[in-house]
């Protein structure tokens, strides 16, 4: 692994020295080298599928649409950073919804195995990286920090991959992922979604899966914000579910949030469940998180706001402390309450009494 990261290193070095628009990457592929002033849409559109578009380090003013299969948008790390325009770009519907980087597939086609990694997304009036009708998108050490809406999300899209990225004091949620924003609809298979090893803090939520199956929560600090684990459900089947959220370090979410139209007041939750069926949240490390919201507490079941109940939830093995009003919350009551099982878990407090 060292040995790749160095010779990464040379040869982004030596391609940024030669100051050429692009250099070859491979027999087939070819590298676009972006330097401060070019832009960054002009070097993707010029992409073909499997090419890279390397962003130097610099400030780019702009918003990016990437529609390739196989490409992967680099920066260098945290010197490549994407910030709005201040000029209306023509014919960019991603600027167009507040949004800074953009993967989108179609209708009828999701764009495959593009990559974007490596750069900062700041300051936009929706989300820092938005994608849409993808397969097999990788976002990877990105940091999505004052974005208004969501740091990082994803719609209509299967085997996404967010792992090592940073998403910081973003206006809802630091990743949210969901099966369609736009339309009450089902709960959509993810066909194995990752979200991985992301520092998410500061946010109103730290992550947000909603009406989802089967992807992983896991290896995550989430930390200092209104709410830390949100797994939201509807009436609507399939039911949102069948995920796993484990192995993740959930700290004084204790900022407070007010009341939108779709949440309560949020302060002090750790991971929410919410219309959520065969849920399994394991050996997460859930401390201080402390307020007095509906939603308060270290993990929380909690019935939707459209009345649809958590059912068969599996909480096993986590380690809780120091939350309030307790360490585990269940509001459900009667069978559905039988239903969703305490196991294992190390904790001081619960309501009702007896989970621990």
């Amino acid at each position: 692994m060292k040995k790749c990261h160095v010779v990464y290193l040379v040869c982004t070095a030596a391609m940024i020295g030669t100051g050429l628009g692009a250099a070859p990457a491979s027999a087939d592929h070819t590298t676009h080298v972006v330097h401060p002033g070019e832009s960054i849409q002009k070097a993707v559109d010029a992409a073909e599928p499997g090419d890279t578009v390397l962003v130097t380090p610099g400030t780019y003013h702009e918003s990016v649409r990437v529609s390739t299969h196989g490409l992967t948008l680099r920066g260098v790390g945290h010197g490549t950073i994407v910030k709005p325009s201040t000029q209306k770009a023509a014919d960019n519907t991603c600027a167009e919804g507040g949004n800074g980087i953009c993967v989108v597939g179609t209708k009828d086609k999701n764009v495959k195995g593009v990559t974007v990694a490596d750069l900062t997304v700041t300051g936009f009036k929706r989300t820092g990286l938005f994608s849409a009708a993808t397969d097999g998108l990788t976002v990877r050490n990105v940091t999505a920090v004052k974005n208004g809406v969501w740091g990082i999300a994803q719609e209509q899209s299967i085997h996404g991959t967010f792992r090592d990225n940073i998403a910081r004091d973003n206006g809802d949620a630091g990743i949210f992922l969901a099966n369609t924003v736009t339309a009450e609809e089902g709960a959509a298979d993810s066909e194995g979604t990752l979200v991985a090893h992301n520092r998410l803090e500061g946010n109103r939520i730290g992550v947000t899966v909603r009406r989802l199956r089967n992807l992983a929560v896991a290896d995550n600090y989430v930390g200092g914000n209104c709410a830390g684990v949100f797994v939201v459900g509807d009436e609507n089947k399939p039911r949102a579910g069948d995920l796993v959220v484990r192995d993740n370090y959930v700290v004084r979410n204790n900022k407070s949030c007010p009341k939108t139209d779709r949440l309560d007041a949020l302060q002090g939750s750790g991971i929410v469940l919410t219309g959520t069926e065969q849920v399994l949240v394991a050996d997460n490390t859930v401390e201080g998180n402390s307020g007095k919201s509906p939603m308060s507490g270290g993990i929380v079941l909690f019935k939707s706001f459209v009345g649809v109940t958590s059912e068969k939830n599996d909480i096993n093995g986590n380690r809780l402390r120091g939350n309030s009003p307790a360490d585990l919350v269940n509001t459900e009551t009667g069978d559905i309450a039988k239903g969703n099982t305490f196991a294992g878990n190390t904790c001081g407090s619960s309501k009702p009494a007896g989970l621990c």
